[in-house]
């Protein structure tokens, strides 16, 4: 069974159509890289999977549970309690990191767990210190984020979004606000977790750790899902002409 599954999802913004009929499921342990040129519908696409936006039309599922179904053309979602379940199998890290400024490194880990999940504080924050020992950083438990680099704090947000214990990650450009030696960092920590059998859905742009990590790859543009495959097939050997233009161009 997939872990996540969308199907024939469709988002308007106005008579602007973004996502035109859009379907794609994810097994667990899997990584999929979704790529493409800037107005695809790339983040979007993250945006209803992960339910901040609601989809006009199509179906969103997770372990064949269901947030929505397509129904007369229309998405209906599920019930207030379903979805509050829903939301406690995935994880999102952002692409400006959106960490606490008021709470310290470690709090910011630890306060989803307590405050949400009404877990134990110790254990939480035993858990959290090996969290941010697997990220590098548990030299700065006890540092606020204005005191942080750009690489570090997203760190500290894979590790808050890993401490809710989801079966499945997705980063929104993860990379896109850091500069090159510090998207080492970052892509490292995605390495690990990707080694450790870690479900994730990663918007990038970063197209040689896409071929090295993801298991595959998703080109998407104007809305559409233009080609998928596995890195080697999409990336190194792309049968579309949209495809190959656009990796030109990056890898120009």
């Amino acid at each position: 069974m997939s872990v996540f599954e969308i199907k024939n999802i469709r988002k308007n913004f106005g008579k602007l159509e973004v996502l035109k009929d859009i379907s794609i499921s994810v097994d667990e342990g899997e990584v999929v890289a979704i790529l493409g040129p800037s107005g695809s519908g790339k983040s979007t696409l993250l945006r209803c999977a992960t339910l901040l936006e609601y989809m006009d039309d199509g179906s969103l599922s997770y372990d064949g549970v269901y947030a929505c179904e397509s129904r007369n053309g229309h998405s209906v979602y599920a019930g207030k309690h379903e979805i509050r379940k829903i939301k406690q199998t995935f994880g999102l890290v952002f692409q400006n990191f959106n960490l606490f400024p008021h709470f310290d490194v470690l709090k910011n880990v630890c306060d989803a767990p307590v405050r949400v999940e009404k877990r134990d504080k110790a254990e939480v924050e035993k858990e959290a210190m090996e969290l941010l020992k697997k990220v590098g950083l548990e030299e700065k438990i006890h540092d606020f984020p204005a005191q942080l680099s750009g690489g570090q704090s997203q760190r500290v947000a894979i590790a808050r979004a890993l401490a809710m214990k989801p079966k499945i990650l997705f980063f929104d450009e993860p990379t896109s606000a850091l500069d090159p030696e510090i998207t080492a960092e970052i892509l490292r920590v995605l390495r690990q977790l990707a080694e450790e059998k870690m479900t994730m859905v990663i918007v990038t742009h970063e197209i040689g750790f896409a071929r090295k990590v993801a298991d595959r790859v998703v080109f998407m543009d104007q809305g559409v899902v233009v080609e998928e495959g596995r890195p080697e097939d999409v990336i190194d050997n792309p049968s579309n002409e949209r495809t190959r233009a656009f990796l030109q161009k990056m890898e120009a």
